[in-house]
């Protein structure tokens, strides 16, 4: 097999998911366009030398419809050679663009690629892809009697399931935005218009001012269906809607060594799982296991961890079960704050945990990510 390396890994700031939002004014095929772009100037390479663009986008409606990634690719002035297709796996997509990419590498299939994502949820908003329709159909209905949930009722099940109380998640939120706040990621942005700081994050948040916010899925219907929910999960132990766009130049070892190109990371193992679609956001805990197991390590052989904040519960269930250090959990803050800009989270998750690495001398990081449908993503990384 191909060792698959990493070359480089940019991302915009987040912008709020709304009218007004700093990326808000931005088409999304322009704005991945931009990252792309900057990947490849960024060591002079000649983007013609590429051989396939994999990105993820969840709303792939108006703006993000029709191949969203071939439009970045045209937009960023690649040669129209350059392929590109854009891939859903919901809040992984990118994260599974990453692993495509990697092993297509590791197969002989590519000598470049580039992972890629972008959302912009202030112009497709969650859930607009369905436009009033069930996606699901009679089957799944009948395998699934009360139907299938969003994704706030999952996180209140989780929290009760693991007796998560109100409080934890609040601190754990609370936790979040002072992380990112003291963090420094000048490395991995790039500025667009100006905009280099992250739109969505809180430096004062406190756990008193959380406290004051209302249970924001609750309603009379899922109370009835899920009487063990106390109603804990908020717009503040949440992730914010977020605009954003991130990328990650990867590379066999020998194309990158022929190329002069800077090797960051080397990838050690990939796992994707599927799990209980209504509780649906726990399969990070057996790709978890399962990813390590591929690797050949210990959960306390990984030097830094980053786990999707979705919602509070996600990775403080994520850590409750799997025993890791608390203090290696995403130590520069997650979703909460840096916002969860759903088709580039993952590849702004890599991003970031390559930062984390290299800022802190470590060597081995985990990146896992839940996703709609009940499915997690994870891999193993190597810092060289």
């Amino acid at each position: 097999m191909v060792t698959a390396v990493i070359v480089d890994a940019v991302r915009t700031a987040s912008g709020r998911g709304k009218p007004g939002g700093a990326l808000a004014h931005h088409h999304p095929a322009d704005l991945l366009g931009r990252v792309l772009r900057a990947l490849v100037d960024r060591h002079g390479l000649d983007p013609a030398l590429i051989d396939d663009v994999i990105g993820g986008c969840l709303g792939q409606i108006r703006q993000q419809a029709v191949n969203v990634t071939r439009n970045a690719v045209l937009s960023a002035g690649f040669p129209e050679t350059v392929p590109a297709t854009t891939i859903d796996r919901q809040c992984g997509s990118s994260q599974q663009a990453v692993h495509f990419a990697a092993q297509g590498v590791a197969a002989g299939a590519y000598d470049l690629v580039i992972a890629c994502g972008v959302e912009l949820m202030s112009t497709v908003p969650i859930g607009a892809a369905t436009l009033g329709e069930d996606p699901y159909g009679p089957r799944i209905a009948e395998r699934y009697p009360g139907g299938l949930v969003g994704q706030g009722i999952s996180a209140e099940l989780i929290s009760a399931r693991w007796g998560l109380e109100r409080d934890e998640l609040d601190a754990y939120a609370a936790r979040s935005h002072a992380l990112a706040a003291a963090a420094d990621f000048s490395g991995e942005i790039l500025p667009v218009d100006g905009h280099a700081s992250d739109e969505t994050v809180r430096p004062g948040t406190t756990v008193e001012a959380l406290a004051g916010l209302r249970p924001a899925f609750e309603d009379e219907r899922m109370r009835e269906r899920f009487p063990e929910i106390d109603w804990r999960i908020t717009a503040g132990n949440s992730s914010p809607l977020t605009d954003g766009a991130s990328a990650v130049l990867i590379a066999s070892e020998t194309a990158a060594e022929r190329l002069g190109l800077p090797v960051r990371a080397r990838f050690r193992a990939f796992d994707v799982i599927g799990s209980d679609p209504v509780e649906m956001l726990t399969a990070i805990i057996p790709a978890t296991r399962r990813v390590l197991e591929k690797a050949g390590l210990g959960i306390d052989d990984i030097d830094a961890f980053e786990v999707n904040e979705a919602f509070a519960p996600v990775p403080l269930a994520w850590q409750r079960e799997l025993g890791a250090d608390p203090d290696r959990l995403n130590p520069r803050g997650g979703a909460i704050a840096l916002g969860h800009a759903l088709g580039s989270s993952g590849t702004r998750l890599l991003t970031t945990l390559l930062g984390t690495l290299e800022s802190t001398g470590g060597r081995v990081g985990l990146q896992t990510m839940c996703e709609g449908g009940g499915m997690a993503n994870a891999l193993v990384l190597e810092r060289v």
